[in-house]
């Protein structure tokens, strides 16, 4: 996941509980990760999981109309 200037932390902290199943500790600890470093591991899945996971991150923040950014990345 990529940081940004406009998406509210308190919403990253719900996307990561929803669609990564982190509890709220792992989940806050990601996103200022995330927000320190400009970008954060959410987790390590299979690439159809990890595609799925991409889509339904950036379905979410639009309909929410924030411009969160999600991407895959092959673990090397």
């Amino acid at each position: 996941m990529l940081n940004d200037d406009y998406t509210p932390m308190e919403f990253v902290v719900v996307v990561l509980q929803e669609f990564f199943n982190k509890d709220r500790e792992a989940a806050t600890r990601i996103m200022l990760k995330i927000h320190l470093d400009g970008k954060g591991v959410c987790g390590v899945y299979t690439r159809d999981v990890a595609a799925t996971k991409v889509e339904q991150v950036l379905s979410a923040a639009r309909d929410a109309g924030h411009p969160l950014q999600c991407l895959s990345e092959p673990v090397e």
